[in-house]
């Protein structure tokens, strides 16, 4: 899992609230198990004019032009700025695999769901959650200043904004561990793995006759 520990890049606003996880990545393209490739199907129908197929050629399909990714401002984006209830509905990895495929690191909203959450914490994107009051604010900022970029630092748990103030957050000590080192659940475990050899291996001196044939 990649590492995160820095983002400074530009910021995409999602002016909607209770974004679910179909509206992220529909669920026509969650047959494919490879966690690469979703990230031209990101926000597909919202996205495209047309009704997008697994493993279609999207090159050529119509842009929805009211649809702000679409945006010429918006191109090369890596920071998504989000409403309330982001990422609700099914529990699918296949929302943050597409996240995290288009070049999303990190999302800035008011709240989350939980199962997305822990989802994105596993494949390496920075979830902060910001006041509302805060986040409508960026939103100003945002859609005022073409090229508006952000500044998030993981290890002292900041953001710069262009003007060289910053925005403090939260972040579980876990979380930031995981994160910060690019832990999945086998990294995880496999930080313990000189006490896990050792464990065995007085365990088989122990109760030899439990691995009798191993």
């Amino acid at each position: 899992m990649k590492k995160f520990e820095r983002e400074k890049g530009l910021v995409l606003p999602l002016d909607r609230a209770n974004v679910d996880t179909d509206y992220i990545i529909p669920k026509q393209f969650l047959k494919s198990i490879k966690r690469t490739g979703f990230g031209k199907n990101l926000f597909d129908e919202a996205r495209y004019l047309d009704k997008g197929q697994p493993d279609q050629d999207c090159s050529g399909r119509p842009l929805n032009p009211d649809f702000v990714m679409n945006q010429p401002r918006y191109k090369g984006v890596s920071i998504l700025l989000a409403r309330e209830n982001f990422g609700c509905g099914s529990s699918r990895e296949h929302a943050p695999w597409a996240l995290d495929d288009y070049g999303f690191r990190c999302v800035i909203a008011p709240s989350y769901a939980d199962i997305f959450f822990n989802n994105c914490v596993k494949n390496g994107i920075l979830l902060i959650v910001l006041d509302e009051k805060t986040v409508d604010e960026l939103f100003r900022e945002t859609e005022a200043n073409p090229g508006y970029t952000l500044d998030v630092d993981l290890q002292s748990q900041t953001i710069t904004k262009p003007d060289g103030s910053t925005i403090s957050f939260e972040v579980e000590p876990s979380r930031k561990h995981i994160l910060l080192n690019g832990l999945d659940d086998i990294g995880l475990t496999l930080q313990h793995a000189r006490k896990i050899s050792s464990f065995e291996a007085g365990w088989k001196e122990k109760s030899p006759w439990l691995f009798a044939g191993n």
